[in-house]
């Protein structure tokens, strides 16, 4: 029995990713208007931020456990064993929605984690599930350390405005309130079991950088797991952010540089950058 290791679009994994790590993604809808697009699928980055840049209003939803469901039953059919790394409960019904799919499939031999996390930081968790499918691990076993891993994942990311995060309910408006300043940056972060929040401000760019980084020094990295720094459609912030984490000693797998996807990008806009980690 072979172990299938599922996730949803909220990983940010690139199609050749998915092939290369023999993961499959269960997508989230993308909506414009009446037109519902299945992210990393059926609309592509360009299109995508062709239409958010022209001020198109967009939200996403949760996959059907119809989808799930299908997802699930493959793997019935195949004699796989299914582990299954979604979207954090907090921001998103996406894992809810999976276990709805799971009873209709009637599959027993399905495990669902709650990744406590999203982008970048969950695709970190898939990928160490897939490192111990690899080393032969059991379900169980890899089940057991996601799980745990889960509670040691962290995103931190600087934003330009909080307003995409406060339409998609993300993020509350008295939240929100630290970034409508003119020119304040605001400073999010997402850790285990929590909404996005607002940790700090700062006035422009640089200062913006030089806080990011201060808060990553104060954690202890451990970098037995991948450091991934993230962007949304224009990386010049990224690369500029990146400089200063050279400056200051502090490790990163430039070669995994994720352009964030539709599924998150959409809560957050344009120029975000950040880092995604695991703590010792």
């Amino acid at each position: 029995m072979a172990i299938r290791i599922i996730t949803d679009s909220a990983a940010d994994f690139t199609r050749e990713e998915l092939a290369s790590y023999n993961v499959h993604a269960v997508a989230l809808q993308t909506i414009f208007g009446e037109e519902t697009f299945y992210a990393g699928e059926t609309i592509d980055r360009d299109t995508y931020w062709t239409r958010m840049m022209a001020g198109e209003n967009a939200k996403t939803s949760q996959p059907s456990p119809d989808a799930f469901c299908k997802a699930f039953e493959a793997a019935k059919e195949a004699g796989d064993e299914v582990i299954y790394i979604g979207i954090s409960t907090a921001i998103s019904g996406t894992v809810q929605s999976a276990m709805l799919g799971k009873t209709m499939a009637e599959y027993d031999r399905v495990h669902i984690i709650d990744s406590t996390t999203a982008t970048a930081a969950q695709k970190i968790l898939v990928l160490t599930a897939c490192r111990l499918r690899d080393e032969g691990k059991t379900a169980a076993e890899i089940v057991d350390a996601i799980s745990k891993l889960s509670k040691r994942a962290y995103v931190f990311a600087a934003v330009d405005t909080l307003e995409y995060l406060v339409r998609g309910g993300r993020l509350s408006k008295a939240a929100a309130a630290i970034g409508t300043i003119a020119r304040l940056k605001p400073l999010v972060y997402l850790e285990s079991e929590s909404r996005v929040e607002a940790f700090a401000k700062a006035v422009g760019r640089h200062r913006a950088i030089e806080a990011m980084v201060k808060k990553v020094e104060s954690f202890e990295i451990d970098y037995d797991y991948p450091v991934i720094p993230i962007y949304s459609y224009d990386s010049e912030n990224c690369e500029a952010f990146l400089k200063k984490l050279d400056a200051a000693g502090i490790s990163y797998n430039k070669d995994m540089l994720t352009d964030l996807g539709a599924t998150i990008a959409t809560h957050i806009g344009p120029n975000l950058y950040g880092l995604c980690f695991i703590a010792k």
